[in-house]
């Protein structure tokens, strides 16, 4: 079974009365590792390397000390993709914010583009 890594602050992706699983880019019937924190997020990617798809939300834990935000999380994908010579996984981004939904993009679709053009 594919593996989505779910990194969202407060959309809860086995809430049944939403259907935040349309964001997933790999479909519903899939492992789904839900991750809320940045320190998280690389550590899951450190012990586990990329899933199979990961779907981001920018703004996390707004309430906390850490302004660390989903666009963190996108460039340390991308810096371990650079590092092991490798695509970025499938992605989708469910945040509110515009701006940041759009930097996440820029840099991920950069990196693809830069990776498939160096085959």
């Amino acid at each position: 079974m594919k593996t989505l890594l779910w990194l969202d602050d407060c959309r809860n992706p086995f809430d049944t009365r939403t259907d935040w699983l349309a964001f997933s880019p790999i479909g519903r019937n899939v492992e789904v590792v839900w991750i809320q924190y940045v320190d998280d997020f690389f550590a899951y990617i450190d012990q586990k390397g990329l899933p199979d798809a990961i779907c981001f939300d920018h703004d996390l834990a707004e309430d906390s000390y850490d302004e660390r935000t989903g666009y963190d999380c996108a460039k340390y994908v991308v810096e371990y993709c650079m590092q092991h010579n490798l695509d970025i996984p499938a992605y989708n981004i469910q945040s509110s914010n515009p701006v940041g939904k759009e930097n996440i993009q820029h840099l991920m679709d950069n990196y693809h583009n830069y990776f498939i053009h160096q085959l």
